[in-house]
């Protein structure tokens, strides 16, 4: 019996070893990483459909039409993908600003960003151009939450949520947004019913309270990587956001309209142009628990993608796009029930003159007709002693020919106001100052004028009224000479009435502490509509230039400013727009 058991028990060992041989020889299954794609949109303006309606064509590369595609094309390769947007949608062509914003019911962004089955939505800080009665409607409208964390109503309560979370096969992603709180400098009395708070301690606050509840934590905020004014503390600057809050994964940019991607820390950091023209995709790895392996961020320039029938066969947007072409060209009535009068006037010829480098907007260089078509509106309808106002893009032109409203929307893209404010002379000459801060100072050896990058086109105001002098020898603050009102200088106690846009009144005049007086009357329509009314009432319009403003202080001339010039304009040197062309450091360097 004993022989019988040894037998059975050497043969079960015998078993056991090759079965565990076996086990050992077999490979191992890796372990498989989960991928989750966010995408994110930012600063689209309006832009459905992927048309200029300024200038009654097509685009080629920008639209959420294109959008679409992009979308479709990545949600069929990825099971997990997630879409968010990071504000300024609502606002900035004719069909949003003109006649949907201003209209109750459906609006085409909304519908296009149901369409597209967004996740979220931060306001930015133009969703507030339209008061508080647009930011409820959205929210009425959307089939996905609206964002901004750093925003409550003056009562303590909520405007719109913090954050929202979504799930995606398991995953759980908490997405906080962020509104720029710099909104009541540009709005004033449209964000009276709100209050806004810095960007980082917001997203702090809500970060420790959901950082236990979800596995990914993604932040979009409606501001720039750094500061825009509060450099010194960084409230409306997402560097402040990931200094505070390092273990967020991913962080969404705009505002500024710049290309992002970076991974900072184990943050990625992406944003994108605007218009649509750019969508930020960022893709993750996860482990079996939850935890992110690997990570990447990208920005996609939709120049390759084509229209999608999802936005271009939507009935509704069809008709909203229509309806907009319909306005322009007088064939429909605006959101108040007027029309836009379709073709209302002639110009006799163009009126912006050529720029003689390329890039280099001429109507910053010197008084030209555009300009003082606005600012004669201004005080006209106004009846102030002064005007001031800005060429909001470079490429700004009253076309020989017809005028219709495409043609006012490209000299007046913003749906702007205007105010009739008391000013001192002093204050007067600091705001002046504050705008001839755009430009460089010039330095011997400069053969042209450039601007301070720092410092967009569009907060450079020109002035009508009084003339004067900008003399860019002289360092910012310093530069305003010779300033004249009705034949005399102009004393630093002598009271004036300046006409002003209501964004600039608060953005400068009151955010800047230039002047002290409060506005004592409103426009009751915008200065667009009071350009179409003058342009009616004249017929033919004339470009007419009164040069009561020139650059001082600078000598351009040169032997070799011709060939320099050339090699811009021929695309062989870069367009000095941020940096004069200087004679002596092209010659150090072999150019000339």
């Amino acid at each position: 019996m004993r022989s019988r058991g040894l037998k059975y028990f050497t043969l079960i060992m015998m078993v056991l070893s090759i079965s565990i041989g076996f086990i050992w020889a077999m490979p191992i299954a890796e372990e498989q990483a989960q991928q989750l794609t966010i995408l994110a949109t930012t600063d689209i303006h309006g832009n459905v459909w992927g048309f200029s309606y300024e200038n009654n064509k097509e685009t080629t590369n920008t639209g959420m039409a294109r959008i679409a595609t992009y979308v479709e094309k990545v949600r069929s390769e990825v099971p997990d993908v997630i879409l968010v947007d990071n504000g300024d949608v609502i606002q900035g062509n004719i069909m949003t600003d003109d006649l949907y914003n201003k209209r109750e019911g459906e609006h085409p962004v909304i519908r296009a960003m149901n369409l597209l089955e967004y996740d979220s939505m931060t306001l930015g800080n133009h969703e507030f151009n339209f008061g508080e009665n647009l930011i409820n409607r959205i929210q009425v409208l959307a089939n996905f939450p609206v964002l901004a964390a750093n925003m409550a109503r003056v009562d303590g309560t909520m405007a719109v949520l913090p954050y929202t979370i979504v799930e995606r096969s398991g995953i759980k992603v908490g997405i906080i947004g962020l509104t720029n709180p710099n909104a009541p400098r540009w709005d004033g009395e449209k964000t009276d019913p709100f209050v806004f708070a810095p960007v980082g301690p917001a997203c702090k606050k809500v970060v420790d309270i959901i950082k236990d509840k979800v596995d990914v934590i993604v932040v979009v905020s409606h501001v720039g990587l750094y500061p825009e004014y509060d450099e010194e503390t960084g409230s409306d600057g997402a560097n402040k956001i990931l200094e505070l809050c390092p273990e967020i994964d991913v962080l969404v940019v705009g505002h500024d309209h710049n290309t992002v991607k970076k991974i900072i820390g184990t943050t990625a950091v992406g944003g994108a142009r605007n218009l649509g023209r750019e969508v930020i995709r960022f893709d993750l790895e996860l482990d079996e628990q939850k935890n992110i392996i690997a990570r990447s961020v990208d920005v996609i320039d939709m120049v390759d993608y084509e229209m999608s029938d999802l936005i271009r066969k939507n009935a509704f947007i069809m008709e909203a796009h229509k309806a907009t072409t319909d306005f322009i060209s007088g064939g429909a009535p605006s959101a108040d029930g007027s029309t836009s009068g379709g073709v209302f006037g002639q110009a006799s010829v163009d009126f912006q003159m050529k720029n003689e480098i390329m890039g280099i907007p001429e109507g910053k260089l010197r008084d030209t007709a555009v300009m003082d078509l606005i600012n004669t509106v201004q005080l006209k309808n106004s009846g102030a002693d002064v005007s001031a106002a800005a060429l909001f893009a470079d490429t700004s032109d009253i076309k020989k020919g017809d005028i219709n409203y495409g043609t006012i929307f490209g000299i007046y893209k913003y749906d702007n106001t205007l105010y009739r404010v008391q000013v001192t002379g002093s204050e007067l000459k600091a705001y002046m100052e504050w705008s001839a801060a755009c430009y460089n100072q010039w330095v011997p050896g400069d053969i042209s004028i450039s601007f301070n990058p720092e410092k967009p086109g569009y907060l450079y105001d020109m002035f009508a009224g009084v003339d004067y002098e900008i003399d860019l020898s002289k360092p910012v603050g310093h530069r305003i000479v010779n300033v004249m009102f009705k034949g005399k200088p102009l004393s630093d106690s002598q009271i004036l009435t300046l006409a002003v846009n209501n964004y600039r009144y608060s953005s400068a005049l009151k955010a800047q502490k230039l002047v002290a007086g409060t506005k004592e009357w409103e426009s009751p329509n915008s200065i667009r509509d009071m350009l179409v009314q003058h342009i009616q009432e004249q017929g033919t319009i004339y470009p007419k230039t009164d040069n009561n403003w020139r650059i001082t202080g600078v000598n351009l001339a040169s032997p070799y400013r011709s060939a320099a010039i050339k090699l811009v304009n021929e695309g062989k040197l870069e367009i000095p727009y941020a940096k004069s062309l200087n004679v002596n450091e092209l010659k150090a360097a072999g150019v000339l």
